[in-house]
Formats: C-alpha cells, sequence, structure tokens
C-alpha cells in the first residue's frame, strides 16, 4: 500500500467537479487527489511550496558544503585583504 501524505484526500472525479470547493474546505492544509485509491498529485497552498523548494535548495547546498569539505586538502589558502 502507497503511503498518502496528507490529511485530506479527495477522488479525481471529486476534485474535477469543483476544485474551488475542496481549495476553501481544505484551507490552508494539503490535499492528496487520488486516482484509483492512489495519490495521483497533491494540492498545496503556495507559501508550503515555496518553503518545500526552499528546503530542497537548503538541501543541495547541504551536500555541497559536505563534498567541498571532504576536498579539504586540496585548498588554497588566501589572504583576505590581497583580493
Amino acid at each position: 500500500m502507497e503511503a498518502i501524505f496528507a490529511d485530506i484526500t479527495v477522488s479525481m472525479s471529486e476534485f474535477k467537479k469543483n476544485p474551488a470547493a475542496v481549495l476553501r474546505q481544505a484551507g490552508n492544509r494539503p490535499v492528496a487527489v487520488l486516482n484509483h485509491n492512489r495519490a495521483a498529485f497533491y494540492m498545496v497552498e503556495p507559501a508550503v511550496f515555496e518553503a518545500m523548494l526552499d528546503e530542497l535548495a537548503d538541501e543541495d547546498l547541504r551536500r555541497l558544503v559536505l563534498a567541498r569539505v571532504g576536498e579539504r586538502a586540496q585548498a588554497i589558502e588566501v589572504d583576505v585583504d590581497a583580493i
């Protein structure tokens, strides 16, 4: 069975009938739209989507930092005042 990451679920056909009503009823909570009892997509408000993108960007940056820390032996020391 596939996990559903939302407290509110709605069928695809119900969503198609009146997406504005689903949005209104959900408030600011995520909604899983189901197709044959499996999540087809999630509907989230723009602030939640932006926060998710920020988290992904932070994770990418964290991986880059860790990779560069591993290359520390190849680093060249530079005097900040000389730049």
